[in-house]
């Protein structure tokens, strides 16, 4: 970690006040008073030295650069990881010395892990589908590149609160081939104590672990300056991240604790732990710094719950069939916890309707239990295999990410983020989806099928919003399709959730919309000949509705109907 030269110090002995308190190379002055935008968030960094100039307290400005790690959007194009690692390495130093006048051994045995677990990191799929989604919905303005550098730099340390956490949960020691930060800790003091006391010691300690990478998390996003009239979206999409991961965990636990084997129960943990938490808000979260209408980032929604979908299916079955040595944590940890995932839980459904006792016996002797030897995940393996289960859920995983390109391809995007967003994206779910055909090179990322080749990637002002194309929910192979009814102009394109969808609440009402690719072309005067023309808007409109998602089991077929695939 490189040392910091940050100036405000406490004084020695007197314990820190419980303030916020601005660091001199803290990128937000928390001011109490001065201009702000309408929505609450801070003007840019150049607004502020443009309005108070030099100061005292404030040397002269250039909080948009190098005090930050940000050496400008040109540089973070060109490695992403590296410039969130950058503003990372500059946060964790600062809170390292905040920690340590608060308390060394705390700094050294807590706060340090921390930041070193999130130092090394993995590969930061989360901050990149951020940042590049913020440049492809058009955002590239300091302010803006600065904002989604610190809050991929927060989802970073969110998922450290999450790992760490979560590896208590699963009693896993080993993660990405370390010893987990529990026991770590809990060996430090395994010679003063006896096993089991530092045992419980060492996970007590990576709650609160936990607990402080969340703070941290929550600390650089309230002290981030956002684009003006963005500051209620982000924060609201902030909470909506951190409440649903938490309720993806519970899910699991509440499953394991009750013994659900319930497919849909399963995929909705997934839903919200992968599709939601790792791909869809990032994704929102970028686009909301850009400034994206509610259409865009509609669909940029819906392809990325495909694909994050498709994501933690095929880390389901990596959890079981990759070795230890490929992944950094123990084969087959989903098992030995008796979590109830997508392919142990069709592999019931099949046995159960194929009459096949033996594959029932097998899958109620392993799961839950915590010394299944190695020859006893050979047999769950086997059963997975012999029922298709396997079989089944890869294939279902590449028609997502299908699906979820196809959506994708369907945005008019700037075509200096949509190109490294879509690829990041298939390789955020493992791969080339099944089927899918490279595109030929030269070709936009973003140009759908029957636009025309001179047609700019970015949407003029005043030209309706491309209305994402709309396959066919995903489901698993063998079951029957579900048509959706009709629907009026406005309504959900995705098939209907109980709730809005934060990230396009603000979208405008009335706008007009293209029809998909390879539809009846749009006319500005008469709209659409197959559609009805949406009424003219009231004096007063309300809000228009946001557009509302797919539930997962619009994704997937029923439990039942998967027992007959």
């Amino acid at each position: 970690m490189r040392p910091t030269q940050a100036t405000d110090h406490h004084e020695a002995g007197a314990p820190p006040a419980f303030r916020l308190v601005a660091l001199a190379r803290s990128p937000v002055r928390v001011r109490s008073g001065g201009p702000r935008g309408s929505d609450g968030s801070h003007g840019s960094c150049e607004s502020d030295a443009a309005r108070s100039g030099p100061s005292a307290d404030r040397p002269e400005p250039d909080r948009c650069g190098g005090p930050d790690g940000f050496a400008g959007v040109r540089a973070a194009d060109r490695d992403v990881r590296a410039a969130v690692s950058r503003v990372l390495d500059q946060e964790l130093a600062e809170r390292l010395e905040r920690s340590r006048a608060v308390d060394p051994v705390f700094a050294d045995d807590l706060a340090l892990r921390v930041a070193h677990f999130t130092q090394r990191g993995g590969k930061r799929v989360r901050s990149q589908l951020l940042w590049w989604a913020m440049r492809a919905c058009g955002g590239g303005d300091d302010t803006s590149a600065l904002a989604a550098l610190r809050l991929g730099a927060a989802v970073e340390l969110l998922q450290t609160c999450a790992l760490v956490q979560d590896d208590v949960m699963d009693r896993s020691t080993r993660r990405r081939g370390r010893p987990a930060l529990h026991a770590d800790i809990g060996a430090q003091y395994g010679a003063a104590v006896a096993p089991d006391r530092a045992g419980r010691f060492g996970e007590a300690a990576a709650v609160l672990a936990g607990d402080l990478a969340l703070a941290w998390a929550d600390d650089l996003v309230a002290g981030t300056a956002l684009p003006a009239g963005t500051g209620h979206l982000v924060r609201r999409l902030w909470g909506d991240l951190r409440t649903e991961m938490v309720a993806g965990q519970y899910l699991d636990l509440q499953g394991q604790i009750t013994g659900s084997r319930s497919l849909s129960r399963a995929l909705r943990s997934a839903c919200l732990k992968s599709a939601l938490y790792s791909v869809e808000r990032p994704l929102a979260l970028g686009a909301a710094l850009a400034g994206a209408d509610g259409a865009t980032t509609g669909a940029l929604c819906s392809a990325g719950r495909r694909i994050g979908m498709a994501f933690q299916l095929r880390d389901d079955v990596g959890d079981v069939f990759s070795d230890d040595e490929g992944t950094g944590r123990p084969a087959g940890g989903d098992i030995r916890e008796g979590k109830s995932t997508c392919l142990t839980a069709l592999a019931r459904a099949r046995a159960e309707a194929a009459g096949d006792r033996l594959a029932l016996t097998v899958l109620d002797r392993a799961l839950g239990k915590h010394d299944l030897s190695p020859a006893g995940l050979e047999e769950v393996r086997d059963i997975l295999r012999r029922t298709g289960a396997l079989a089944t859920v890869e294939a279902k995983a590449g028609r997502l990410v299908a699906q979820g390109l196809r959506r994708f391809d369907a945005v008019p995007l700037d075509p200096a983020g949509a190109g490294p967003l879509r690829e990041l994206l298939v390789a955020a779910a493992g791969g080339t989806p099944a089927g899918s055909a490279a595109r030929p090179e030269g070709t936009p990322a973003t140009r759908p099928a029957g636009r025309p080749e001179a047609t700019p990637a970015t949407r003029p002002a005043g030209r309706p919003e491309a209305t994402p194309a709309t396959p066919p929910a995903g489901r698993f192979e063998g079951t029957p399709a579900t048509r959706p009814a009709a629907r009026a102009q406005g309504s959900p394109a995705n098939g209907a959730t109980a709730g809005p969808h934060p990230s396009t609440a603000n979208a405008p009402a009335g706008r007009p919309h293209a029809s998909p690719p390879g539809g009846p072309t749009a006319s500005p005067a008469t709209g659409p000949a197959t559609r009805v023309t949406a009424p003219a808007p009231a004096p007063a409109p309300a809000p228009a509705p946001a557009p509302q998602h797919d539930t997962p089991l619009s994704l997937f077929a029923s439990h039942s109907e998967d027992s007959r695939a």
